[in-house]
């Protein structure tokens, strides 16, 4: 099981941030936004599952409640290359909801359980389910386990579990990533009591240190916001968690390594601020990273590669600066004392 995950989320882990994610660590498994089953039935497939193979290992997060029609995906998805499909029950948005998927199907487990015996039966790859604790008022540690146990009954082995209940009502999908309490501890008891299934948590980990702590408890844990905010992070975890470095030594030749793929997909036509939109945190919380994300975020209509090492060039001005203001001050000290 792969100990580490960034999750699905949508608008962001698109490919280009996949494809971006992979210059940090070339292990953690990588997930798709949530994709329906309509979408992919009716759309335009190449436009929808396409990627990188750099991004492996992948899984696509599927979106539906129709057992046929989400194994008819799975398949496609497989057939195209993916590594893994997982069943998105935790999702609890209205559009979702009206589309009788997501969150709501946690109070239907058979049903789940007839969608993973589907998926496994069109499927030679894993096929996992990420869940929440509980919804609404069906949210005792039992209802959960019950759940759980429904489902792996049809041939489930891994769980991602969000440790916070789904309202369904009254709060908005960001408000339901924040308001309902963690409730870490129900998770660590679904792995005691259930020691053969492989469980994933998630949820409100940000740091290195919480990551190292819940894997004492867990198989694995998957980051979402963190993940994009602090993509960095990965870096430091990349050796620890799989035993290699990753396949860039520093934040700037992470973006040196962008700007080939940035070019080529400028020249396909498209702007490569959809790329570089996900890279703006790549120097979160180290010195010059405001005039990283302002310089990609004023000259967004450059070209990519002028875009890329502009922004570099920013940083490196950024920090020439404060190197200057420090040294004048610890002058000034020195005189003044």
């Amino acid at each position: 099981m792969n100990p580490l995950s960034v999750a699905p989320m949508i608008d962001r882990t698109d490919r280009h941030y996949r494809f971006f994610m992979r210059q940090i660590s070339q292990d953690t498994l990588l997930y798709t936004e949530m994709i329906t089953t309509g979408a992919i039935l009716h759309g335009d497939r190449s436009y929808l599952l396409g990627f990188d193979p750099a991004e492996h290992p992948l899984s696509l997060q599927l979106g539906g409640d129709d057992p046929a029609a989400l194994a008819e995906c799975a398949r496609i998805a497989v057939d195209m290359g993916y590594d893994e499909i997982n069943l998105n029950v935790g999702c609890p948005s209205s559009r979702v909801q009206s589309g009788h998927f997501g969150a709501v199907l946690m109070l239907e487990p058979h049903k789940v359980a007839r969608a993973v015996e589907a998926m496994r039966a069109a499927v030679d790859v894993p096929v996992t389910v990420k869940h929440r604790i509980g919804v609404d008022e069906v949210d005792q540690y039992e209802h959960m386990l019950d759940f759980v146990d429904v489902v792996a009954e049809a041939g489930c082995t891994r769980f991602t579990v969000h440790a916070r209940k789904a309202w369904l009502s009254g709060l908005s999908p960001k408000e339901n990533r924040n308001i309902p309490p963690l409730r870490y501890d129900e998770v660590y008891r679904l792995k005691q009591e259930r020691p053969h299934l492989e469980i994933e948590i998630n949820g409100g980990i940000k740091t290195a240190e919480q990551v190292r702590e819940q894997l004492k408890r867990v198989d694995a844990v998957m980051l979402g916001r963190a993940a994009y905010d602090e993509p960095w992070l990965y870096a430091e975890l990349q050796q620890e968690i799989y035993g290699r470095p990753g396949p860039s030594a520093d934040r700037f030749e992470v973006a040196h390594r962008m700007i080939p793929y940035v070019e080529a997909f400028q020249a396909t036509g498209q702007p490569a601020h959809r790329v570089t939109r996900h890279m703006l945190q790549l120097f979160s919380g180290v010195p010059g990273a405001k005039a990283w994300k302002r310089f990609l975020t004023v000259h967004r209509s450059m070209e990519g590669r002028a875009l890329i090492e502009g922004a570099l060039q920013a940083v490196e001005e950024a920090r020439e600066a404060a190197a200057r203001r420090t040294g004048e001050y610890l002058a000034s000290s020195t005189h003044l004392g």
